[in-house]
């Protein structure tokens, strides 16, 4: 399966301390979107500072003007405060959706927690109607677990 093979592809942009913390997550994003059909936007969001907000972070995709999200706006806003992941198939159909793109049909977003603090997440956007599967949230689980012990 792909997300199997990803795994140490993943692992050695993590490991490789001859890049900054940006470039890795980067890298990240970058490797998901061309490897991964339906992710047709990928960025990290991060908890800025002290303040009850999420500041984006590396990504790869379309443009987007949501750079600072409130915490508990939008499904990134929503995971920030549930610590949850939050797998959305169709977001026409979520009333606290923030829309990015009128291509976008589908987001996925998992917390990353390090030492049990939920400091930021990965968003993925997809422009094909629910496509994220539980293998999905595995696999972006792993990355994230990845992710923690660099930021």
């Amino acid at each position: 399966m792909i997300f199997e093979s990803l795994k140490p592809k993943v692992e050695t942009i993590v490991a490789d301390t001859s890049k900054t913390v940006e470039e890795r997550l980067l890298s990240i994003c970058q490797l998901l979107e061309n490897k991964i059909d339906c992710y047709n936007w990928v960025g990290f969001y991060f908890k800025n500072g002290d303040k009850n907000e999420l500041k984006l972070g590396p990504y790869v995709g379309e443009p987007t003007d949501h750079t600072i999200i409130p915490f508990g706006k939008g499904i990134c806003g929503q995971v920030a405060v549930s610590n949850k992941n939050f797998v959305v198939p169709d977001v026409a159909a979520q009333d606290n959706y923030i829309a990015c793109s009128i291509t976008v049909k589908a987001e996925i977003v998992i917390p990353v927690f390090v030492n049990g603090e939920n400091m930021g997440q990965i968003d993925i956007d997809s422009n094909t109607p629910d496509p994220f599967s539980v293998e999905d949230e595995r696999f972006l689980e792993f990355v994230c677990e990845q992710v923690s012990k660099i930021i």
